[in-house]
């Protein structure tokens, strides 16, 4: 064979012969696998192409495995889907494809391998390797898709033009494969894409976003998010983002591209985490820059309050890009809201109750936020970057040396309202919020330990100056 396999692999590989075989359907590993495996990247799934009812051999397959575990069927795609323990298998029969202009939904026939071939994305997608008999383990490849993988290239089967046409998403997996493996999509091939851009409208947001999600995931994002700019992708499915990018200057004063900026923000916080909603915290964390933008005589750019705007943002892109819509949203939106508080850290005098008021207002997050303003120094003067990332470190010794006596993650009030209420014998109301926000504050200013005895006291008192005393 020419491609290496483990021993599971080939032993279900194997199996699905065997059963294709019995059939009579000559069947066909292809796409994903075959490339991955030339590449030698790892391996989690496998699609099959069969002539013949792609379903009834899934249905055969899963028959063979100890517990048969159950065949998902998509009838409307004629797909068959196996879960193995380790491993999943996708089986279609070969099929022939063709669109009309204003859907995504192909008419289909039963089709020869090289019609199936014909209809994938790229080049290096439509590999086969023969499962039958005669040629066990041959490579088919009429599109020199091996010549393409070794040169990193990234070119259509057909004609790009249908190719897109006929599903534009396959622009969005350009991009995507081309951050993924580090690939260059070939010039005609990246016409087409900025020619064809419009197109993408007729794509589902929720196939968009999964790929936009793919990008994120690359070990290096902006080389993706460079291509969604340049392909004029960008500006249809997320203009916030493009909205970014430019350079101004006026009377000598300029203030540098917030887009290439992000993206590489972007790219650090992917050399150090593989955290997704990290990754989209640093793309979003200076998305409320264009709306703030103010250029002030003598003083510059300005971009006051950037990270109010952008957190009020985050909310609407989540919703429009159909991203998760609590914990996560709230959780972008909190590190969008209070990327720039370590930063101001570092350039006043430190003081205890401006240490405690980051560890209050960040609590669990802390660690995640540090993370991204250390991403967020982007200088090219190494002199400078050394400075602050020295300044973060001293930040983050204040942190850990208040910390250990104050005990501000997860903050919850030593006295709660109940007991505030329980004490003065009142009902829930204004004072006791007035109270319940007197004690925090003291806390976070230092005034009395982070400690139930001396909030009870310091409860009291403020009871007295509203007017109130213990019913007990």
């Amino acid at each position: 064979m020419h491609i290496q396999c483990t021993e599971a692999e080939a032993n279900i590989l194997s199996i699905i012969a065997q059963q294709a075989e019995e059939l009579g359907y000559p069947c066909y590993l292809i796409g994903g696998f075959v490339r991955d495996k030339l590449l030698g990247r790892p391996v989690s799934d496998a699609d099959i192409v069969c002539l013949g009812d792609g379903i009834l051999l899934a249905r055969r397959v899963a028959a063979c495995f100890q517990h048969a575990p159950p065949v998902s069927i998509f009838k409307n795609f004629g797909t068959a889907q196996i879960k193995l323990p380790t491993f999943e298998l996708e089986f279609v029969g070969a099929r022939k494809e063709s669109y009309r202009s204003d859907s995504r939904k192909p008419a289909v026939e039963a089709g020869t391998i090289e019609d199936d071939q014909n209809r994938r994305d790229f080049t290096i997608n439509a590999l086969a390797i023969s499962l039958n008999k005669a040629d066990y383990g041959q490579l088919i490849d009429p599109f020199n898709g091996i010549e393409d993988l070794n040169n990193g290239l990234l070119k259509t089967p057909l004609q790009p033009e249908q190719t897109f046409s006929d599903d534009p998403l396959r622009m969005l997996r350009a991009i995507r494969f081309a951050a993924q493996l580090q690939f260059t999509i070939v010039p005609e091939t990246f016409m087409a894409i900025a020619t064809h851009a419009h197109r993408i409208s007729i794509v589902s947001q929720e196939r968009i976003t999964d790929e936009l999600n793919k990008i994120m995931m690359c070990p290096k994002p902006s080389m993706g998010w460079h291509l969604l700019l340049t392909s004029g992708l960008l500006n249809r499915i997320f203009p916030q983002v493009a909205d970014l990018q430019g350079a101004e200057n006026i009377d000598g004063m300029g203030h540098k591209d917030n887009f290439y900026h992000t993206l590489q923000v972007l790219d650090n916080v992917a050399a150090v985490s593989d955290d997704l909603w990290l990754r989209w915290a640093a793309l979003l964390h200076d998305i409320g820059k264009p709306a703030t933008k103010q250029f002030e005589p003598g003083h510059g750019f300005t971009f006051h309050g950037h990270e109010v705007v952008g957190a009020r943002m985050v909310p609407k892109i989540f919703n429009k890009l159909k991203l998760p819509q609590h914990d996560k949203m709230k959780w972008v939106q909190k590190l969008v809201l209070l990327h720039l508080r370590p930063i101001s850290l570092t350039k006043e005098n430190i003081t205890d109750s401006a240490v405690r008021r980051l560890l209050f207002d960040a609590g669990e997050d802390i660690d995640s936020l540090m993370t991204l303003c250390e991403a967020d120094i982007t200088s090219k003067n190494k002199v400078k970057v050394k400075r602050y990332l020295q300044n973060f470190e001293w930040v983050r010794h204040r942190m850990h040396e208040v910390e250990a006596t104050d005990q501000l993650r997860n903050w919850q009030p030593p006295v709660t309202g109940e007991l505030i209420m329980q004490y003065f014998s009142i009902s829930p109301g204004k004072q006791v919020g007035i109270i319940k926000d007197a004690i925090r504050e003291a806390i976070l200013d230092g005034i009395i330990p982070n400690e139930y005895e001396a909030a009870f006291l310091f409860m009291q008192e403020k009871g007295k100056e509203l007017g109130l005393t213990s019913r007990n």
